[in-house]
């Protein structure tokens, strides 16, 4: 059998409508976003399942918006397959999405995974007035060696740093308006396509220090448990499960490099760990963004999405 890995997505894969037909056919996983509802005093369901892509693309409401839809189906592939997250070798999230393995690995209730992720945007958007920062997608001929290199020099105008390792092809930088305008514009006299990104604000960079001290406040008053499985971090690339750990590198992620592609190659690699590589990645929630990451992180690896009912079914007959 393959072993597998359910992986969750981060922020660019919401969508209105998501987790709704979900929602309609299991009362596990409309469970999931009644209690998110309860759990932020408002119905964020309505949002997403009706409401406008650009409120709902607002960080606060995204993220507990996209933790909903992961919960929603992980939920429901228990409930009405009987898959459960723990047999999964591990688990792994984006970004945002660590919030969702965590909580889909028993670490953090349902609950404290809203309000913690509300916070997190609130904090986020806070700590960079809009305007001051930005990112961007490095495309193309770039590896992470070559990112370094563009930021550096980028770095002359203003603060840009690696945020996201996402895929060779694919690196995302973060910073100043100023530094990631540079970066941009050294990235071209080195044949590398640079995109900005319409984001709120610079993620993943040293701008967010004020959201990581907001952010250790807040997690330091919530119930952390020992997730059932290994949970992979985003910016260590190994797995976690001591709850003061999981604390401080959430802490460390607000301002750290999301080390996605190293991520993936260190579970499909196999060769630290007991039972082998992973196989299987199962994206967990909406779209398919990190499947693609996959594909170019591990070739060999099989990728399922798990986003209507019709894909958690046919994964729990070939998982069967």
């Amino acid at each position: 059998m393959s072993r597998i890995a359910f992986i969750f997505p981060g922020q660019g894969s919401q969508a209105i409508g998501m987790g709704k037909e979900l929602a309609d056919a299991f009362p596990a996983a409309k469970a999931v976003f009644d209690e998110v509802d309860a759990a932020l005093g408002e119905k964020l369901s309505a949002l997403i399942w009706g409401g406008s892509i650009e409120e709902l693309t607002l960080t606060a409401n995204a993220q507990p918006a996209l933790m909903a839809v992961s919960l929603a189906a992980s939920r429901a592939l228990e409930a009405g397959f009987g898959v459960k997250i723990s047999t999964a070798a591990f688990v792994a999230g984006h970004s945002l999405g660590e919030y969702s393995a965590l909580a889909a690995a028993g670490a953090i209730s349902v609950t404290d995974a809203a309000r913690l992720l509300r916070k997190r945007g609130q904090a986020m958007q806070a700590a960079a007035p809009a305007g001051t920062g930005a990112m961007a997608a490095l495309i193309g001929k770039v590896d992470l060696e070559i990112a370094e290199i563009i930021a550096l020099e980028g770095s002359a105008a203003g603060t840009v740093v690696v945020a996201n390792d996402n895929n060779v092809g694919n690196v995302v930088i973060s910073g100043t308006k100023a530094g990631v305008e540079a970066a941009i514009a050294v990235a071209k006299t080195k044949g590398v396509k640079a995109i900005s990104l319409p984001v709120s604000a610079p993620f993943h960079s040293p701008l967010m220090a004020p959201a990581a001290v907001e952010m250790e406040k807040a997690l330091a008053a919530a119930t952390i448990n020992a997730p059932v499985i290994p949970v992979v971090a985003n910016v260590t690339a190994r797995p976690i499960s001591e709850p003061a750990d999981i604390r401080r590198l959430l802490v460390e992620q607000v301002t750290g490099r999301v080390r996605w592609r190293e991520s993936i190659q260190w579970m499909a690699a196999g060769a630290d760990q007991n039972g082998g590589s992973v196989t299987k990645f199962v994206e967990t929630g909406a779209g398919k963004q990190l499947s693609g990451m996959v594909k170019r992180n591990a070739p060999e690896a099989e990728t399922v999405a798990l986003n209507v009912p019709a894909d958690l079914e046919a994964f729990a007959k070939s998982f069967g």
